[in-house]
């Protein structure tokens, strides 16, 4: 996965911090997926729109354990046999939404997600958004998408949390990597390898 198509983290932290979305791809020994990330802070309703446009996958809304916390964002399962396995937590919408399923409506309960002033009531159970907790210590505990995105955010200076979404085919298969390299050239998208990441916070201390 050394191939040119996959940019340096280092141009992949700017465009986090400027609002911009990135295509994170983890190893074949795991999903063998990419996954479009944007910093939470930065999403919008126009963001959304073209995650569930273009991307078609699940959206999801990485955070760290201090929100998961504060807000009682409890497991979906009480327990998952698969230690690795993303982890998932009730689902949610922001009270102030309508119906929850809207890009506006999505956008806004991601927006409270992070908001430290926001408390357990004012979600509604289940809903349309999905946190994930992450782990401590990143992708240096867990080479997965949820923690690679709050990875980024993090050295992107932004607030831990962040939104990442599967990028499917149009005919409903997952995406690999020569349908990824034809996503980032029609949209404009950097492109960056999980381990890529994994290297960068090694050799930075970061």
């Amino acid at each position: 996965m050394n191939e040119k198509i996959f940019k340096n983290i280092r141009d992949a932290i700017e465009d986090i911090y400027n609002g911009e979305m990135v295509v994170i791809v983890d190893g074949e020994d795991r999903e063998n997926e990419g996954d479009l990330a944007i910093a939470a802070e930065k999403v919008s309703p126009e963001k959304i729109n073209f995650m569930a446009k273009y991307c078609r996958g699940l959206i999801c809304t990485p955070v760290n354990e201090e929100i998961i916390n504060r807000l009682n964002l409890y497991p979906m399962v009480p327990h998952n046999p698969d230690p690795d396995a993303a982890a998932f937590t009730v689902s949610v919408d922001a009270k102030i939404t309508k119906t929850g399923i809207s890009v506006y409506d999505r956008a806004k309960t991601i927006l409270t997600l992070i908001d430290s002033q926001s408390k357990p009531d004012d979600f509604k159970k289940p809903g349309h958004i999905f946190p994930l907790r992450t782990r401590k210590g990143g992708v240096l505990e867990r080479a997965g998408h949820t923690e690679a995105v709050v990875d980024l955010v993090k050295l992107a200076g932004l607030y831990p949390a962040g939104v990442i979404c599967e990028i499917l085919n149009e005919d409903g298969t997952t995406a690999k990597i020569p349908e990824l390299k034809n996503f980032i050239k029609i949209h404009n998208l950097k492109m960056i390898t999980i381990e890529d990441l994994i290297q960068y916070r090694i050799e930075y201390k970061q």
